[in-house]
């Protein structure tokens, strides 16, 4: 390397420091805060403490440094060592690498120093989280009563971490992420500035990528320009970057929303080969169905993220052939491999798997229409429904109301006048659906002598994989308690998976409610504490949350609650007994069964039908009952 060249590199400074704003009118995103500032000096209401709060790269360090020159009324030179962090009277300290006490003490004692040569002492720690319970005490004195010639400015990027002695002390600020918008346009002027021409897609690109922080597009743009010319292209960025370019994510969702999984593949395959890492590719499609998702909901151009506004009309249409309920399904699944991918060398083969799982989606908009159009006994449909057209008239909520009344009397009539169908699982990409009930086999009804007699006769929901009554039908509309619909049937699922008491009990939830994506709140009926109590040993508990588990594909934590209220009467009680259940209790109450399993510390799980025995010869022959076998 020549000594013209060395010379340069020693002198150069990255872009992010460059052009770092050194005013309050410079700083970019964040003026409501620069006006709260300016407001305080010009008013003479300054605090002795402020903390400064925010993601990474949008501005606190600027602030501190533009908000200690103000206090200090520091021009000129001076004003040119604050900004590289050389002044005597501005002292910014490093709180990762000096977190402990003793850096702690050393500050308390130099906080009596009067400045040297300006009016206040300012200290700007920053990441303040990160120092140590100790050091966050030692200070806690000074930071309430400090002398009237210091000033201290907490930046940090977790103020959950900080403790709330040092929160109250402190006037805090919190700090947004920059507006794509206002990203876009300081890296356009900022490329004139450095004397390139930059595309607006290029630029849009960047400002997408730094996800609301200034610093993060900056490094981003200064990376573009090193292996540029004279012009910055999009194509440059989405090698930078390793993303595909929309057209190609246009081509995957069309792919997945065709269900064709070879044309998915191959569009991955040639963005992989083109030089797209698997782990953006796979967060770019997640934000380009987001973008699907909200126009389907009636989102306008000015809330799409990644996706083209132009191309704001045939989201619309891909999201209403589509289904949303189908497009929500398909980001979980993105989500999830986008989890397992970042731990996995084998990224482009989850997200393969993912888009071929997404294209095996039936349409899940039909189950409800094909619910109701089982409990009211009309036609089968064979489309997915179209939301209502909004109106403004008064007769526009005619339909909805008659909807409602209907459902209403759908649940009000009696279980004995539900009909005995069963709905054959439908494949809705290859099959036609039966057009008429009549057309769906009938199963036969119990007999009156039957003790399950005033149960429902049952229906096979298709994403069932035990019959559920009309009653679980119902929940689709509503669960019994507010609950989540689908929780429960997925609920019904795990318990379809195991067997013994524990199904049986379990079996006998009448909502289940969803804390977040990790938890769910199981509710048995009012005065069920024996089910709960049940459920909630620690080995059934881990047995249930096992069956969830696979049920679900994640792990799920179980929480089993009794609502308070008067227990159902024995009519009501019997839609929800279980014969099963209700005789391996009697056969567990049997005083030569009980001592067993006291002996043997075990329980009964299951009960067999007895087994035929092979005549035994005459001379050992003894007489015999038949009784049933407890296991």
């Amino acid at each position: 390397m020549s000594d013209e060249s060395s010379t340069k590199a020693k002198s150069y400074t990255v872009v992010a420091r460059r052009y770092r704003p050194k005013t309050f009118t410079e700083l970019i995103g964040q003026e409501h805060i620069a006006q709260a500032l300016s407001k305080a000096i010009a008013s003479g209401r300054v605090g002795h403490a402020y903390l400064f709060t925010g993601a990474r790269g949008v501005g606190k360090t600027s602030t501190a440094r533009i908000f200690a020159k103000a206090l200090n009324e520091i021009e000129g030179d001076q004003a040119s060592d604050v900004e590289s962090g050389d002044d005597m009277d501005v002292i910014e300290i490093d709180g990762a690498s000096n977190r402990g006490i003793d850096e702690i003490r050393q500050l308390r004692a130099n906080v009596t120093v009067r400045p040297s040569r300006s009016r206040y002492k300012i200290y700007i720690i920053d990441e303040v989280h990160m120092l140590t319970t100790q050091a966050f005490n030692a200070l806690l004195k000074t930071l309430e009563e400090p002398p009237e010639h210091v000033k201290f400015i907490f930046c940090t990027t977790d103020p959950d971490k900080l403790p709330i002695t040092v929160l109250s002390r402190c006037q805090r600020f919190d700090f947004v992420p920059v507006k794509f918008e206002a990203i876009q346009q300081r890296l356009k002027e900022i490329s004139l500035a450095e004397g390139y021409e930059a595309e607006d897609e290029a630029l849009a690109l960047l400002a997408r990528k730094a996800a609301g922080s200034m610093r993060d597009s900056q490094s981003l743009l200064e990376q573009v320009m090193s292996f540029s010319t004279e012009r910055i292209t999009a194509d440059q960025v989405h090698a930078l970057l390793g993303t595909a370019d929309e057209g190609r994510l246009i081509e995957m969702v069309e792919a997945l929303r065709g269900r064709s999984p070879l044309d998915a593949l191959a569009v991955v395959d040639q963005a992989t080969r083109g030089g797209a890492d698997p782990g953006q590719l796979a967060e770019q499609l997640l934000n380009y169905l987001r973008d699907v998702m909200t126009a389907g909901i009636g989102g306008g151009p000015e809330l799409l993220k990644l996706a083209n506004p132009a191309g704001h009309g045939r989201l619309t249409e891909l999201a209403n052939d589509w289904g949303l309920q189908t497009i929500l399904s398909s980001i979980q699944i993105l989500d999830e491999s986008l989890v397992r991918m970042r731990s996995s060398v084998s990224s482009t083969t989850l997200l393969e798997v993912a888009l071929v799982q997404i294209c095996q989606l039936q349409d899940l908009a039909l189950i409800p229409a094909m619910i109701d159009a089982v409990m009211r006994g009309g036609p089968m449909p064979t489309s997915t429904p179209r939301p209502p057209e909004r109106s403004s008239s008064p007769t526009a909520s005619k339909p909805i109301d008659e909807k409602k009344n209907a459902e209403q009397k759908a649940l009000a009539a009696p279980a004995e006048s539900a009909s005995s169908v069963s709905v054959a699982k439908p494949a809705f990409a290859e099959q036609q659906l039966p057009s008429d009930r009549s057309s769906v086999p009938a199963i036969s009804s119990p007999p009156p002598s039957s003790p399950i007699a005033p149960v429902a006769s049952a229906v096979r929901h298709p994403g069932l994989s035990a019959p559920a009554t009309s009653s679980a039908l119902n929940a689709n509309f509503k669960s019994p308690s507010g609950g989540s619909s689908m929780a429960l049937e997925d609920w019904r699922r795990a318990m379809a998976s195991i067997d013994g008491m524990l199904a049986d009990f379990g079996g006998l939830a009448q909502s289940v409610e969803p804390l977040g994506s990790d938890q769910w709140t199981i509710s048995f009926p009012p005065g069920s504490q024996k089910p709960k109590e049940y459920c909630e040993v620690a080995e059934r508990k881990t047995a249930l949350q096992e069956a969830v588990e696979r049920t679900m594909g994640r792990p799920i934590r179980l929480n089993f609650v009794v609502p308070p209220g008067p227990p159902p009467t024995a009519v009501e009680a019997v839609p929800q007994a279980n014969i099963r259940a209700q005789r391996i209790r009697e056969i567990s109450e049997h005083p030569m069964v009980k001592r067993v399993c006291e002996l043997l510390g075990g329980e009964v799980l299951r009960i067999d039908a007895p087994v035929a025995q092979p005549p035994a010869p005459a001379s050992n022959t003894r007489a015999t009952n038949p009784v049933e076998h407890a296991s």
